[in-house]
């Protein structure tokens, strides 16, 4: 009796510290559950299956044929890629020679331009296909490169550019003028900050508005609040999204540290919704609106086209569900919903993302579209969340302040570009939208269709994507082909096109026959050829191997 004591001691011992470990591993399992399946939704597997990827590259030999393809598909790739070459070396000197010139010097330009195309790839593309990386003018809806090549701008610079790149100058020309009397005076603010601060509450529908100087800038200090005021450590970011370049919220590739209080989860996930009501440590979720044109997935760019699985799946209905459904969660466990705006911000609607889906958020953040194109961050919020001070704690404080927040030039450009949004004639831009965007990406792949070209194009109103529909370790070569029919592309080629809003019919439907005829050029150069069969996954298997 006296030596069983000591053993049911220690087993009840047991079972209450298991009892109690038991909601700790459940919730543990929930959040794992609650992560998307990809690598996109595991941060640290993702950086540890990067930094196993060795560099390897093709020469010119196995380089048109890393699919399998005959000889003499390969030699029609082959001459398809040096009459390209020669053309680009032919119509870019002054910009091939520029760009060269600078890189050495620009370590951005040393990134975008070994990340266009797959690595495998990457150096002879660099040598033969070099892109200009300067333009000297714009007008309507075309730029003009330092070569003399006009081309229809598809860039949108990078969802900044809403609605032409005539009505940003005028912008910052008038802008310019009212803010010269007081110049670069940094500090007090210009007075017309007062009419910028209403029409932004107007428009967002929220009581605050602090400025900063980018749009990453805006979405820390966002997140800063949240935690401040929530008491709470976590932030919540769907798995592919972009909200700036920031450690907390891109704890995948491309961030050296790894944050340990940001969750990455499932966008449109019953088993997210589950942990955002379930755990006490979550002060916010951030939504980056652009997430509907393709959940779960990272921004598409064409270095990453190594098959033909990138995809368009943009559904309004649903993803409006989804957003009401987290709008509902976040309000019953008091997590701050933030709307990061930077891009998509007054692009879908005058009233921006939350108008358009029809769903308000406790905090909106916007960027550079909103100063007629020049650098600012601005974040709009409930007034119980913007309050950098408590009344009871003198010392508790959330500090934010930055030299250029609110600088004369970018205010007063800022006030034109809202003035001319309040305008009812101005706002008539928005009427049908949705519609006309729609309509014209039908009537582009009715076409692409029609002529059995194996590409389409998915949007998000004047937001595209390019996917392809049967298997090919060569889709990226169509960006070249685009540019070659004068067709102006980010760094990332296909995986985003952004078009302004005053394309008219005829714009469009030049843009239209150009990208048909680039497709249909590179099908002739037989970069679609694949074997009877293969498949992506199959695609895959012979990249890992």
């Amino acid at each position: 009796m006296e030596t069983s004591l000591p053993i049911l001691s220690l087993s009840a011992a047991a079972l209450a510290g298991a009892a109690a470990a038991f909601p700790k591993i459940q919730a543990r399992l929930a959040l794992s559950r609650a992560k998307h399946r990809s690598l996109t939704g595991h941060s640290k597997m993702s950086k540890m299956v990067a930094r196993m990827v060795p560099h390897y590259e093709f020469d010119i030999d196995a380089f048109f044929c890393s699919d399998g393809a005959p000889k003499d598909v390969a030699m029609q790739r082959q001459d398809g890629f040096f009459r390209l070459a020669g053309l680009y070396q032919d119509r870019y000197p002054k910009g091939r020679a520029l760009t060269a010139e600078v890189t050495e010097r620009i370590s951005d330009l040393q990134f975008t331009e070994t990340y266009r195309v797959p690595f495998q790839y990457s150096r002879l593309v660099r040598e033969h296909l070099g892109t200009s990386a300067f333009v000297q003018a714009s007008s309507g809806v075309t730029v003009t490169d330092v070569d003399g090549n006009v081309s229809y701008d598809l860039t949108g610079s990078y969802g900044v550019n809403i609605f032409g790149n005539d009505f940003y100058k005028e912008c910052i020309a008038e802008g310019e003028k009212r803010a010269q009397a007081l110049g670069p005076v940094l500090g007090p603010y210009h007075p017309i900050i007062a009419d910028n601060v209403k029409r932004l509450c107007e428009l967002s529908g929220l009581d605050e508005v602090s400025f900063h100087m980018s749009g990453t800038e805006a979405v820390m200090q966002a997140v800063r609040l949240a935690r401040y005021h929530t008491k709470r450590t976590h932030l919540v970011r769907f798995a592919g999204s972009y909200h700036g370049w920031w450690g907390e919220v891109q704890p995948g590739v491309g961030n050296p540290v790894s944050p340990h209080e940001t969750y990455t989860l499932a966008d449109m996930s019953e088993k997210t919704l589950h942990v955002l009501r379930t755990r006490k440590d979550i002060a916010c979720v951030l939504v980056n609106p652009l997430q509907a044109l393709h959940p779960n997935s990272n921004a598409p760019g064409d270095s990453a086209l190594v098959d033909s699985s990138r995809s368009s799946k943009y559904d309004r209905a649903a993803y409006t569900e989804w957003l009401k459904k987290l709008r509902e969660v976040c309000t019953e466990r008091g997590v701050v919903l933030i709307f990061d705006e930077v891009f998509v911000g007054f692009r879908l609607a005058a009233g921006g993302a939350q108008e358009y889906f029809g769903v308000k958020a406790d905090m909106a953040t916007y960027g550079k579209s909103l100063a007629g194109g020049l650098p600012i961050g601005v974040v709009c919020g409930r007034k119980d969340l913007m309050r950098r001070f408590r009344d009871d704690r003198p010392a508790d404080i959330c500090f934010a302040r930055g030299t250029f927040n609110s600088h004369p030039y970018v205010m007063t450009a800022m006030d034109e570009f809202l003035s001319r949004l309040a305008s009812p004639n101005f706002r008539s831009i928005y009427n049908g939208l949705d519609e006309t965007w729609n309509g014209r990406a039908k009537a582009l792949n009715d076409r692409l269709a029609a002529q059995d070209l194996p590409v389409r194009v998915g949007n998000i109103s004047s937001i595209w994507t390019v996917y392809y529909t049967e298997p090919s370790r060569y889709n990226w070569m169509l960006q070249y082909y685009l540019r070659a029919e004068g067709l102006a592309l980010s760094w990332v080629g296909t995986g985003r096109l952004i078009f302004t809003l005053n394309y008219t019919d005829a714009d469009f439907a030049e843009v239209s026959d150009r990208f048909v005829a680039a497709a249909e050029k590179m099908k002739r150069d037989g970069w679609w050829w694949h074997k009877e069969g293969l498949t992506n996954k199959n695609i895959k298997r012979q990249i890992l191997k």
